[in-house]
């Protein structure tokens, strides 16, 4: 392609990407309450582990007793998705391996 055309084909494709992000800002949705037969996340129910070491078992413990069907455990500077679901409790540990927050999505 030739460089007389390069900056203005560049500047529309960087136009359609920003717009489309604006139509699609979704509103974060309020934490639902436990619900086991859905398997919706509640996070009150995962902070007995903030603090503690993010061991298999904890992680697993603390999944149980949020209602969520999933956990994840998410490390600093790890890449996620940033897909809200509300059957998944997150996990976010620090260098330590230790639990600094537990939420949904």
């Amino acid at each position: 392609m030739k460089r007389q055309y390069l900056l203005p084909t560049l500047s529309a494709a960087l136009l359609c990407l920003l717009s489309a992000c604006a139509q699609q800002t979704p509103a974060t949705p309020a934490a639902p309450p436990a619900n086991s037969a859905t398997g919706q996340c509640n996070p009150s129910g995962a902070q007995f582990a903030v603090g503690r070491a993010a061991e298999a078992a904890l992680v697993e413990q603390a999944r149980q007793r949020s209602g969520a069907q999933m956990a994840r455990v998410i490390r600093p500077g790890q890449p996620v998705t940033l897909d809200y679901n509300l059957q998944r409790l997150n996990l976010d540990i620090d260098a330590g391996n230790r639990i600094t927050r537990a939420h949904c999505g």
